[in-house]
């Protein structure tokens, strides 16, 4: 069974990190305030929790506070919104976020789900109309005399 997973890049970690660096100062002015060391946990979780996996059969959209489970069958369209990222529209006109999904994964995302996402990405070919000879535009034929 195909299955590709979408998460956020490991190295946005390194946020994390910093942001401990940046705190520990602040952290130990006072009691209390080791608190702060929440926020930097916090984004981690975040970061590694979040995560959209793509089968054949179905989309889990996975978020901090939950998980969505979403056959094939029930997905009425992908909408893309704000800064590129991707929704997945339920038969029922209602939304589901797909985290770490953005537009630039819709070739992978049209593979994957067989092509029940249309990967908009690639241009329709244009059927030009075939040449038609001059004498048949009308256009005059001039001949050299020699």
């Amino acid at each position: 069974m195909k299955k590709l997973v979408f998460r956020i890049p490991a190295t946005a970690l390194l946020a994390a990190a910093l942001i401990v660096i940046c705190v520990t100062p602040v952290a130990w002015v006072a009691p209390g305030l080791q608190a702060l060391y929440v926020l930097p946990l916090a984004y981690a979780y975040w970061v590694l929790r979040n995560r959209t996996t793509v089968t054949e059969e179905e989309i889990v959209a996975r978020g901090v506070f939950g998980t969505t489970t979403l056959p094939w069958s029930d997905v009425k369209s992908i909408r893309l919104v704000q800064k590129g990222w991707l929704r997945a529209v339920k038969a029922d006109d209602s939304e589901v976020t797909l985290p770490a999904v953005r537009f630039m994964h819709l070739p992978a995302l049209s593979v994957i789900s067989g092509g029940r996402v249309p990967d908009t990405t690639v241009p329709e070919p244009v059927e030009e109309p075939a040449e038609e000879p001059a004498e048949e535009k009308g256009a005059e034929v001039v001949e050299s005399e020699k």
